[in-house]
């Protein structure tokens, strides 16, 4: 009888905890191992241009997409991804966030949880154009 594998990142809402307040968990447990740590990504293209000035939709999509570039190159996916921390330089695009990200995490994340992610605002990002930089904590292949 085959094993059933587990999870590589487990996310865990201990109980007692209140609840998220949107697509992500209190903790992820991963196993020992190595660890990654991904530096922010922000919204430039391959020759490091500004994509979506003024625009928080293209920003999101082009960071996602950076991110995944990043990962890929790795050797794993956002499923080996333990937590996220994203900036702001707007709250107001803390709301059309989560609206983009609730489109976008349950194609990325195949197992229909998602990793913890904390929020900041803060001034502003290395250029005045960016609006949003993430960055991520990820498992490395065994």
């Amino acid at each position: 009888m085959p094993k059933t594998a587990k999870p590589k990142v487990h996310y865990i809402d201990p109980p007692g905890a209140p609840p998220a307040q949107g697509l992500y968990s209190h903790a992820a447990k991963v196993p020992a191992g190595d660890l990654y740590f991904i530096a922010g990504q922000v919204a430039v293209d391959e020759r490091g241009n500004v994509v979506g000035k003024h625009d928080f939709e293209a920003q999101f999509d082009k960071v996602f997409s950076n991110l995944g570039v990043v990962l890929e190159g790795l050797g794993i996916s956002f499923d080996d991804v333990a937590k996220f921390t994203t900036y702001f330089v707007h709250s107001q695009d803390i709301e059309k966030f989560m609206k983009l990200r609730a489109k976008l995490f349950p194609r990325i994340f195949k197992a229909g949880k998602f990793p913890p992610n904390t929020i900041c605002v803060i001034d502003r990002l290395v250029k005045e154009d960016f609006l949003l930089e993430i960055e991520a904590v990820a498992r490395a292949k065994s």
